[in-house]
């Protein structure tokens, strides 16, 4: 059965605003790795706003992939050290 491109996106959507409001910075914020972990918060809020210009607009494809690539900055970030997040969260990949 193929995937129900609504309800994936409505879950991505909320996944990565979840991750956004759990992910905090876990480095000096003064440093190069605190710089690191700016930009990537930034880029994961560009790409949250960004899906949701894309669904405004009739656009779900799009939305779900700019939703996907947001989230993988801050995974990758979480991964790298350079976000703390709660020792209960199952939104990243932590292991």
């Amino acid at each position: 059965m193929p995937a129900d491109l609504a309800e994936k996106t409505d879950r991505y959507e909320a996944m990565l605003a979840d991750a956004l409001a759990e992910a905090e910075v876990a480095v000096p914020e003064s440093s190069p790795l605190g710089a690191a972990a700016t930009e990537s918060r930034e880029m994961a809020v560009s790409y949250l706003e960004d899906g949701r210009h894309f669904r405004e607009n009739g656009d779900p494809v799009n939305a779900l992939a700019a939703y996907s690539y947001g989230y993988g900055w801050l995974d990758a970030g979480v991964r790298f050290g350079l976000f703390r997040i709660p020792d209960e969260t199952e939104l990243f990949t932590t292991d």
